[in-house]
């Protein structure tokens, strides 16, 4: 599942897609939500777009999100405080859904 409970936070299970042509939530691929984002992943530019698209889609603080696991490969683990899971997973539905 693209979603765990871990402690006080969540686990995001993410594929990334760097250089697109838009940043937006494109689906479900393989167990993880695939994300795609316009900035390229050099210097840590698409991990930021990544964490603020994600905050974005949470409705939550961009402080609250980070990259735990894969900083420098396209799955990337995200770890996300302040949110219950039902919420999470009612929100990252909407999102994929459109």
């Amino acid at each position: 599942m693209f979603l765990t409970q871990k402690g006080n936070a969540l686990l995001l299970q993410v594929k990334v897609v760097p250089n697109s042509s838009r940043t937006k939530v494109a689906g479900l691929l393989g167990g993880a939500l695939k994300l795609k984002v316009a900035q390229p992943p050099e210097g840590g530019k698409a991990n930021e777009a990544v964490l603020a698209l994600v905050a974005e889609v949470l409705a939550i603080g961009r402080s609250q999100v980070a990259v735990v696991a894969g900083h420098s490969a396209a799955r990337k683990t995200v770890q996300i405080t302040g949110l219950t899971e039902a919420v999470a997973r009612e929100r990252l539905a909407r999102a994929v859904s459109g």
